[in-house]
């Protein structure tokens, strides 16, 4: 998997998790707390703001951890 591969199976995980631990419909199991949802906003703002800008810490973090930036194709 490559840097981008990563963040969307982070960003996506994050998203459902803390939809999961936010919202209170009824027999929810998971839920804690309203303020998770924050969570959820924070990272659908992050990934705005990479859209605009093409900043991204996640991305910067994952490529000193030493993840591939693209693949490597065998032409």
């Amino acid at each position: 998997m490559i840097v981008t591969d990563w963040i969307h199976t982070i960003a996506g995980f994050f998203i459902l998790l803390t939809i999961a631990l936010g919202v209170d419909c009824g027999n929810n199991p998971l839920f804690v707390h309203q303020y998770w949802l924050l969570g959820t906003a924070f990272i659908g703002l992050n990934l705005f703001q990479f859209g605009i800008t093409k900043f991204c810490p996640l991305g910067m973090i994952l490529k000193v951890l030493g993840v591939p930036v693209c693949r490597h194709t065998n032409n």
